[in-house]
């Protein structure tokens, strides 16, 4: 590189475009508005769905049915083989422990404990499990609350 080789990038030098100053501009008189109307004045802002007062096709189209995704809360899937790595043997799950270790910020309303992985310690679960989940845990010789 050398400084003969030096460019701006492109755009880099426009100037802003500086409307309203006289006819000999080409940027005069309505200040490249157009003519009257809403869209002219000053401090005009307007809606995106605002189709110029005529009714919004959000508005004209009816609303039906029921969406149940503002109530439905997932829960949270922590697998055996999470725990088996995170906790000791005879420890006890419940959600502040899980919360302790990372697995959720208590902000989670749901937590289910699933059957992934193998279980070799004996654990004392106070969290919903799934029912493979829990024949694997009283396997290894822990219990579910």
């Amino acid at each position: 590189m050398e400084l003969n080789s030096l460019t701006n990038t492109p755009g880099a030098r426009e100037r802003r475009k500086r409307v309203g100053r006289g006819c000999g501009s080409g940027m005069g008189k309505t200040s490249c508005k157009g003519q009257k109307g809403q869209q002219s004045r000053k401090g005009h802002k307007h809606k995106l769905v605002f189709e110029g007062g005529q009714m919004p096709l959000v508005r004209r189209l009816p609303k039906r049915g029921f969406n149940n995704a503002r109530f439905n809360a997932k829960a949270l899937a922590v697998n055996l083989a999470d725990l088996e790595k995170n906790f000791e043997a005879g420890a006890e799950i419940t959600v502040e422990s899980l919360a302790a270790k990372g697995f959720t910020d208590n902000k989670q309303p749901k937590i289910k404990i699933l059957a992934n992985g193998a279980l070799t310690k004996k654990f004392t679960v106070k969290v919903p499990v799934s029912s493979a989940a829990k024949a694997k845990i009283e396997a290894a010789g822990g219990t579910v609350a």
